[in-house]
C-alpha cells in the first residue's frame, strides 16, 4: 500500500483538490490519499511547513508528501524531491524544505528536471503526481532530478536572542482553527535560555507570567463553576508540537472570540519573553 499526503493552499471550494486526487489514483497503484490540510493561507510557506512538519511523523516511513503551496515553477522557485527521515517530500524550493528539516541531515535532495516534456500551470497535478508515481514504483530520485547539496534557507523565522540572554524575541507563525496563536519559540529554546528564571511574556498589550502544562490546568476546578474564572481565561503553554502557544480557554473565533481576535495578534506579530 502506497500512502500519499496533500498539503496545499487550494481550499475546498474549487476543483483543484479533487483533480489532484484523481491524478494520483491514475498514476499511483494501490494508494491511500490523506489530506493534511488544504486551508494553508495562500502562499504562506511558514504556515505550510509548521503544519506538515508536525504531521508527517505520524505517517509510516516511505510516505510521499506532496506540497502545493507557492509551487509555480520559476527560475527562483525550482522544484525539489527530498528523502528525509524516511519520508519523501515533493514541492518547491521556497523555504518550506529548510523549515521542515530544521538544520537536520537529509538522506537526499534532487532538483527535478523533467519539466521539458511538460507544459503546466498546475505543477502539483502535472509534475508532482508523476514524481510520486515514480517513487511509488521504487524509482530512484536521480532519475527525475540532479542531486543538490543546498536549498533556500529561511532564517527570518527563527527567534532572536539578545547578547545577555535575557530576552527572546519571537513571532507568530501560525493561527489554528480555534484562533490560538503559535509562536516560533520552542520549549527547548525557552529552557536553554531561561534556565528556570522568572519571566514575562509580552505580546502587544497582553502579558503572561506563567506557562501551563495544558489548557485545563489554568482552571481551578475546586471552585464552583458559576464562581470560577473560565470563559476568556488567557493561557500560555507549550503545545503538543513543542512551540509556545497563546490561547484562550475554550475559545471560538465565530462566537466568544479567540486569542488572535481578542489579543489583536496576527501572523508575524512580535512576542517577547523577558527573563529576570
Amino acid at each position: 500500500m502506497n500512502i500519499v499526503t496533500l498539503t496545499t493552499d487550494f481550499g475546498t471550494k474549487d476543483y483543484f483538490v479533487s483533480a489532484t486526487k484523481a491524478a494520483i489514483f491514475s498514476e499511483v497503484k494501490d494508494v491511500q490519499i490523506f489530506d493534511i490540510s488544504h486551508h494553508i493561507s495562500p502562499y504562506n510557506v511558514t504556515e505550510a511547513a509548521y503544519v506538515l512538519k508536525n504531521a508527517y511523523k505520524s505517517f509510516p516511513k516511505g510516505t510521499i508528501h506532496l506540497i502545493g503551496v507557492d509551487s509555480e515553477l520559476t527560475p527562483e522557485n525550482k522544484h525539489l524531491a527530498m528523502l528525509f527521515d524516511g519520508h519523501f517530500f515533493i514541492g518547491a524550493d521556497n523555504g518550506i524544505f529548510s523549515l521542515i528539516i530544521n538544520e537536520k541531515n537529509t538522506e537526499k535532495i534532487v532538483s527535478i528536471n523533467i519539466h521539458k516534456n511538460i507544459i503546466t500551470s498546475f505543477p502539483i497535478l502535472d509534475v508532482f503526481v508523476k514524481i510520486a508515481g515514480h517513487i511509488s514504483r521504487n524509482g530512484e530520485l536521480e532519475i527525475i532530478g540532479k542531486e543538490i547539496s543546498s536549498i533556500l534557507e529561511l532564517t527570518n523565522v527563527n527567534p532572536v536572542i539578545n547578547i545577555l540572554k535575557s530576552k527572546i524575541i519571537g513571532s507568530i507563525i501560525y493561527i489554528d482553527n480555534y484562533g490560538n496563536v503559535i509562536t516560533n519559540i520552542t520549549e527547548k529554546i525557552f529552557k536553554d535560555i531561561g534556565k528556570s528564571r522568572t519571566f514575562n511574556i509580552n505580546a502587544k498589550t497582553i502579558e503572561f507570567k506563567k506557562i501551563f502544562n495544558n489548557y485545563s490546568e489554568a482552571i481551578n476546578f475546586n471552585i464552583k463553576k458559576e464562581n470560577r474564572e473560565e470563559d476568556g481565561k488567557k493561557i500560555a503553554l507549550f503545545n503538543a508540537a513543542g512551540y509556545l502557544e497563546l490561547a484562550i480557554y475554550k475559545s471560538n473565533p465565530l462566537t466568544v472570540g479567540s486569542a488572535s481576535t481578542l489579543f489583536g495578534l496576527n501572523y508575524r506579530d512580535s512576542v517577547t519573553i523577558l527573563f529576570d
